[in-house]
């Protein structure tokens, strides 16, 4: 999931971007973003190493899987996307400049109204801490961003989607790039071509992410 102020040397372009032509550019593997969050135009990425979180050898640290199953946060779907994204956006220690201007705000919110874009929010007592978005399309999941307020809140959230994944049917967790945050539940890059080829089978999958899906703490126990 990117994060912000990153240059990762490829090219990039200017186009204007609407919820349909969102949809179209992740099935054929791109993404946008902006350069700030005052920036004015997005651009299109294809990166040539591609970073996933692979399904089956997803991996929850021990301390960090019983702090997931005390239940100090409570986790829902969908119901703060708005709340989520903007905290997403906003500044935080070490990472001051974001790349969610309002058009990417417009855009995911829309593609949220449609079906396709979901949040998994982290609360403590009634108030939202952490949580990640991103976009579902078949059985591939598109994860954008996370933020976090509190401690381990972003990564339970993270335990959470992947357990709701599998039970849903996904096969293929999109983080677009890798970061020291992910690699420790096992997150790799994998060539455009790999990456591609991966997605096309994905996107054939007919999957869904759950709010409340059954046998779901025994799933985040498997996770362990």
């Amino acid at each position: 999931m990117a994060r912000a102020g990153a240059d990762w040397g490829m090219s990039r372009r200017s186009l204007k971007v609407t919820p349909e032509l969102l949809l179209r550019a992740y099935q054929a593997g791109m993404f946008p973003m902006a350069e700030t969050r005052e920036a004015r135009d997005l651009f299109w990425l294809d990166p040539e190493e591609r970073g996933i979180l692979p399904l089956d050898g997803f991996h929850v640290p021990r301390r960090l899987l019983r702090t997931v199953l005390s239940g100090v946060y409570r986790v829902s779907v969908d119901t703060d996307f708005a709340g989520t994204i903007a905290n997403c956006a906003a500044p935080r220690p070490g990472h001051p400049e974001t790349w969610i201007n309002p058009d990417i705000v417009r855009l995911y919110t829309a593609l949220h109204g449609m079906g396709f874009a979901h949040s998994v929010e982290c609360r403590r007592e009634g108030v939202l801490v952490g949580g990640l978005y991103g976009v579902a399309i078949g059985g591939a999941f598109f994860g954008e961003s996370m933020f976090s307020t509190a401690r381990d809140a972003s990564k339970v959230a993270l335990v959470h989607l992947v357990a709701r994944m599998l039970l849903g049917g996904f096969r293929l967790l999109d983080t677009q790039f890798i970061t020291e945050h992910l690699t420790q539940f096992g997150a790799i890059e994998i060539p455009r071509a790999e990456y591609r080829a991966r997605l096309d089978g994905a996107l054939q999958v007919d999957a869904a992410l759950l709010a409340e899906p059954p046998r779901l703490m025994e799933a985040i126990r498997g996770l362990g």
